[in-house]
């Protein structure tokens, strides 16, 4: 167990992380401590930067993906992943987040999702590929370097379109 958080099997997804105790919105579930750095993706790995990606110690790799999350990432001050509760979470309660709060491509889950939440885009996507609604409820709780990118990338289409 770790502060308020245990892994458990679940019916349909193995390995999951539950709460232990209840959390209210805007508690830190789990403080994200960055293991390894790579030189690439990897499908436990998480988006750290623009061009970075580590591998998280602790439970954070158990964490499962859902459409409608019940936590949020926050970058800490030595570049992990905070979880973060976007709302009251209950005690024993799976915890999960959306996995483009973290990742602006995602490129090892091309297969259906199986989130089960009524809000399920039907596949696991990257922020890049998120409606603008839903970028907007995930605003105070996204990786900001997913904000800055799709800055950039606003940015390089305007200047495209003004020279077409």
């Amino acid at each position: 167990m770790t502060n308020g958080i245990e892994m458990q099997t679940t019916a349909t997804k193995c390995d999951g992380v539950f709460t232990t105790h209840p959390f209210a919105a805007g508690d830190t579930v789990l403080v994200g401590r960055i293991e390894k750095r790579l030189l690439k993706n990897h499908s436990h790995a998480s988006q750290i930067g623009e061009h970075e990606c580590a591998f998280h110690a602790g439970l954070i790799s158990k964490f499962n993906h859902s459409c409608d999350p019940n936590c949020g990432i926050r970058l800490n001050v030595y570049g992990g992943h905070d979880f973060v509760a976007m709302q009251d979470i209950d005690a024993n309660t799976e915890v999960t987040f959306d996995y483009a709060m973290r990742n602006y491509q995602i490129e090892h889950f091309p297969g259906n999702c199986t989130c089960g939440a009524k809000k399920c885009r039907g596949s696991i996507t990257g922020w890049q590929d998120l409606p603008q609604a839903r970028k907007d409820d995930y605003v105070d709780f996204v990786a900001p370097y997913l904000l800055a990118i799709d800055a950039k990338t606003k940015t390089s289409k305007q200047l495209e379109t003004a020279h077409t």
